[in-house]
């Protein structure tokens, strides 16, 4: 782990390349191997999850100048995006699956022969909608406990690390980490109702 002050610090790599997009390159490359793991372990398929891959950080280009700094990692946004970007693909393959578009029936030989890569099953679009949902009601907590959980689990951050990002004692961090999780489990419990 390099030591602070040798390496900028993500903010001002954001807000660098809010004003010139040229500098985006050190947020690709510094957020590149994280959000390629995170869709290749969810597609399955070394090309599709490069293509996705692509789509992600050419969306976060695209939406930087519209993004707001509020003190969470830069990842948690880039995932988020991620996230949406499998489930859509899952959602197209499956309506592609409904409707399948009939040259002399290719598409569906091409399927009975394997050669389409790896589609997922119905619990696996089930459990990408289920993501793109809680991401959802993430962004619906309010602020410091959306904080607190998008460092936690996004940022993979332990209490003490949230804490002293938040400068905040450990025991406030747990208990916004305990407030956020009760209110997403009854929001849960509210759209299941």
């Amino acid at each position: 782990m390099k030591a602070p002050g040798h390496e900028p610090d993500e903010r001002q790599l954001v807000e660098a390349a809010q004003r010139d997009p040229r500098h985006f390159a050190a947020l690709y490359e510094r957020h590149f191997d994280r959000v390629y793991a995170f869709i290749a372990r969810r597609v399955r398929d070394r090309d599709v999850a490069q293509d996705l891959t692509s789509d992600v950080f050419h969306q976060a280009l695209a939406g930087l100048p519209r993004f707001e700094w509020r003190g969470i990692p830069l990842s948690a946004w880039l995932l988020r995006i991620a996230a949406n970007a499998v489930a859509d693909r899952w959602k197209r393959a499956a309506r592609e699956r409904q409707n399948p578009v009939s040259e002399e029936g290719q598409a569906t030989q091409e399927a009975r022969e394997g050669q389409i890569p790896h589609e997922p099953a119905a619990a696996e679009l089930a459990e990408v909608e289920r993501r793109a949902e809680l991401f959802q009601l993430v962004e619906s907590l309010p602020a410091d406990q959306r904080r607190v959980i998008e460092l936690r689990f996004a940022g993979e951050q332990s209490i003490r690390e949230v804490a002293h990002a938040l400068q905040r004692s450990e025991g406030a961090i747990k208990q916004l980490q305990f407030r956020a999780l009760q209110n997403l489990r009854a929001r849960i419990g509210e759209g299941n109702g």
